[in-house]
Order: C-alpha cells, then sequence, then structure tokens
C-alpha cells in the first residue's frame, strides 16, 4: 500500500498561493488541524486538509467570521465533501460578483452619486426571500385590519421579484426603483386608500367582482381611446361621449343610474385611483425584474376615458 502524501506548512503555502503566517493562524485556530507531525514536531497536511484549506479561503473572503467558518466545517471530513461545500460558497461568491458588476455597470450607466450607490450596493444584495419578504410585508400592511377580497389580492401578492443571479443593468434598476416603490409612503398611502375603499364597499354591500369579459371590455375600451387620441378627438367628442356612455352602463349596478353625471363623476375618481401611474409601474417594472413580456403604458387611454367620464 502506498503512503498518503503529505505537506508542510510551507509546501502548502507554494501549493495554495496562501502565505504561511495565514495558513498557521488558519490551524491554531483549529479550523486547519495537522494531519500529523515529524518527529521534530512540524505539523504535516494532507490532500484534505489542502481541500480544506481552500474551502476556509473562500468561506473567509465571502466575509464569514472564524465562528461561521469553523460550524460550516464541522461535519467535513473527507475531499469529496469539502469539494460538494467548496463548489457551494464559489457559487455564491459567483453570484455576489455578477451582483456587483450588475451595480457597477448600473453605476457607470447613471452616474451615480455615493449615497445612491450604497443603496444600490445594499438592494442588489439581498436574497430572493428577502426580496419576497419585501413584497409580503408591503401587502400585509396594505390590508391589515380590512375586510377586502381575499383572492383579489392573493392575485396581486402573487408576483414577486426574482432576480436573476446575472441580472442585467435595467433589471438591477428595475429592482431598485421597485424596491424604492414599494417602501414610498405617498405609494403605500396610496394602494392602502385603494384597500380601504374596497372594504368599505364590501361593508355596504356595494362590491361586485368584475363581470365575466371584463378584461375584454377593458382591452377593448382601450384600444378605442387610443384609436380617438390617434385620431385627435377630444374626450368631450362624440366618440369619447359613447366610450363614457359604455364604460358606465357596464359599471353601474341596477340602482344606479349610468347616464348620470354624479355617478359618472364617482366613476372617474375610481378609475383615476385604480388607474394611478404609480400602480402601473409596480407591475412594469416587476415584468423587468422577471424577464416577463413588457407591460405597455395605458396611462393616455386611462386619462382619455377619465376626462370623458367627466365631460
Amino acid at each position: 500500500m502506498g503512503t498518503t502524501a503529505t505537506f508542510t506548512i510551507g509546501e502548502l503555502s507554494r501549493r495554495t498561493g496562501l502565505p504561511v503566517k495565514t495558513i498557521r493562524f488558519y490551524s491554531d485556530e483549529g479550523l486547519l488541524p495537522p494531519t500529523e507531525r515529524t518527529d521534530a514536531g512540524y505539523r504535516l497536511y494532507d490532500a484534505a486538509a489542502m481541500a480544506r484549506l481552500e474551502l476556509v479561503r473562500t468561506l473567509r473572503e465571502l466575509g464569514l467570521g472564524l465562528a461561521d467558518v469553523s460550524a460550516a466545517l464541522a461535519q467535513s471530513t473527507t475531499v469529496g465533501e469539502l469539494a460538494v461545500r467548496h463548489v457551494a460558497a464559489l457559487d455564491e461568491q459567483i453570484r455576489r460578483l455578477r451582483l456587483r458588476r450588475a451595480v457597477l455597470r448600473a453605476v457607470a450607466k447613471r452616474d451615480s452619486e455615493l449615497e445612491e450607490v450604497k443603496l444600490m450596493n445594499r438592494l442588489a444584495s439581498m436574497s430572493d426571500e428577502e426580496r419576497k419578504r419585501l413584497v409580503d410585508e408591503f401587502w400585509d400592511e396594505m390590508v391589515e385590519g380590512l375586510d377586502i377580497d381575499q383572492e383579489f389580492y392573493r392575485r396581486m401578492r402573487a408576483g414577486k421579484p426574482e432576480l436573476p443571479d446575472d441580472p442585467s443593468p435595467e433589471q438591477l434598476e428595475a429592482w431598485i426603483e421597485f424596491a424604492e416603490l414599494v417602501q414610498d409612503p405617498d405609494f403605500r398611502a396610496l394602494i392602502r386608500r385603494m384597500s380601504e375603499t374596497q372594504a368599505k364597499q364590501i361593508e355596504d354591500g356595494e362590491f361586485e367582482q368584475p363581470p365575466e369579459g371584463w378584461q375584454q371590455y377593458w382591452q377593448d375600451w382601450s384600444a378605442r381611446a387610443e384609436a380617438a387620441i390617434a385620431a385627435g378627438e377630444p374626450p368631450t367628442s362624440e366618440t369619447g361621449q359613447a366610450l363614457a356612455a359604455d364604460l358606465a352602463a357596464a359599471s353601474a349596478r341596477d340602482d344606479q343610474d349610468p347616464a348620470s353625471p354624479e355617478f359618472r363623476a364617482e366613476l372617474a375618481d375610481r378609475f383615476a385611483m385604480s388607474g394611478d401611474p404609480r400602480a402601473e409601474r409596480y407591475w412594469q417594472l416587476l415584468a423587468t425584474i422577471n424577464g416577463w413580456p413588457p407591460i405597455p403604458t395605458a396611462q393616455p387611454a386611462v386619462r382619455f376615458m377619465i376626462e370623458a367620464l367627466r365631460g
């Protein structure tokens, strides 16, 4: 049987590129126990110890303290086990380096100031779980203490930001803007008011789920509004008022008069709240972050419909 190859600290230093002083420190701290010692008391290390040393270096470069490194190594005894842990640590290091690269690209593109650079780096370094928790906490606050339509809000909170390991500058910028948006007091107040309005409608027995085919109605109304805008027709035109009549008729309950100016003004207010550009921006940013198809703006059409209702 052959003898297992062993290395002195000097040989380990030459093979790994780490200073002898550093290796001796790790050994003294118990992170790299010697495989054996010579008769003269010099420390010797085998291949498993070399793999362990490489992993210690990677974990330290990732910013782990000595106690955390020790815990990570606690049950790593074979070269294979060490290799598996090393690959996992390297994958994490690569992920962080890609994020740093994306941050630097975004900084260069935006010519960011120092404070913005700090914010971008902090937000980019968040894990997927932290990003999802940010969204969950946002929606928790938006509906806290309110009797709302659970299915509607389940759909609202189902979209979670999932930044890829190697995001483009556009995806990183979208995530940063998204994180800033959901923490913006004015935006939070807007969404909270929308939730309170729905809860009040439910309490008064006035809340109704959108009728089947509502999405198709909305697409048709938007297309008609966009066509009117392209043709240079104002909201007060015959085309605009015909659209307003259809909107009101589809939205009115049995006890409401769709031709009433008061009802149409109330409907316009509801459209203005739900069609706020920040609410639209929320989903546009989420689409960019997650690589979904782009969501074109509906703002010109929404404004046309609102003005038509008020006209």
